[in-house]
């Protein structure tokens, strides 16, 4: 028997091996004819070369601040962070039977889904002057994504928690388990595996999005390769190697969610 069990895992093994050579074959030639087909517009590789450093955000600005790519993720790293705390809280009160914790979650999910993210970017960074406070670019952009995205976030995480059987809560309560001890070791668990993939999607989409925080002079990757675009009439070289370094990223963020993936679904694998 365990000799069958492991020719079987053998096998599996060499399909899912020769099925993934397949796949990097497709994706080395499509690869191939997108770049040949961006070739063909006649880019001027020498300035690509020449302005990428500035796009990636190895040199620093004119202000002496990070620029680029790096300023980019710089924005989203903490917008993330406030999404998911926002996200996570507005669902709980979407769960809540508190109509004051209801009315608040269901107000801003909808107030901040339903408008155009450049708009709430202008009215923090244009509105809050309005009243007192004068908050500089960066963190009016933060401010924006996050409680943009912590919108969308509430929505799915309370998907997820949904997701959990009612069985599994009574479960824990059966055996004892304090509210939050159920939440935190028997629901939130399960809730991350259903919540990974839209949750990853999400920030990817932050990640393109954060883009429009340039309307407000920030130096991230889309201000810095507009500015160069600009100024030598060099549009097309600019917007090409941004939207490289974007795919780039992104498929960075991928691959952290597919670890994620792989590791809250390890009791789900079929055996």
């Amino acid at each position: 028997m365990a000799a069958e069990q492991s020719t079987g895992k053998a096998r599996i093994s060499a399909a899912d091996k020769a099925f993934r050579v397949r796949v990097a074959v497709v994706w080395l030639v499509l690869l191939t004819l997108f770049v040949a087909f961006f070739l063909s517009f006649g880019l001027d590789l020498p300035f690509i070369v020449d302005k990428f450093p500035a796009l990636a955000g190895f040199t620093l600005s004119r202000a002496g601040f990070i620029q680029g790519a790096v300023l980019t993720l710089y924005v989203c790293f903490f917008s993330i962070i406030a999404s998911v705390v926002l996200g996570l809280l507005s669902a709980l009160g979407r769960l809540s039977k508190s109509a004051v914790a209801y009315g608040i979650s269901t107000f801003y999910t909808s107030f901040f889904r339903g408008t155009p993210l450049l708009v709430q970017i202008f009215l923090i960074y244009l509105g809050i002057p309005q009243i007192g406070p004068v908050p500089a670019a960066i963190p009016s952009g933060i401010i924006a994504l996050s409680l943009n995205y912590g919108a969308y976030l509430s929505e799915i995480f309370r998907a997820g928690l949904l997701s959990v059987p009612a069985g599994q809560r009574e479960a824990g309560l059966a055996l004892g388990l304090h509210p939050w001890q159920l939440m935190l070791k028997v629901v939130m668990p399960q809730a991350i595996r259903v919540a990974i993939p839209p949750t990853g999607s999400q920030f990817i989409s932050m990640l393109k999005d954060s883009s429009l925080i340039s309307v407000m002079g920030v130096t991230e990757l889309m201000f810095v390769a507009q500015s160069y675009g600009r100024s030598s009439y060099r549009y097309i070289e600019m917007l090409t190697t941004a939207a490289a370094i974007y795919w780039f990223m992104s498929i960075m963020l991928e691959l952290v969610q597919s670890r994620l993936e792989s590791h809250y679904g390890k009791g789900y694998r079929a055996r």
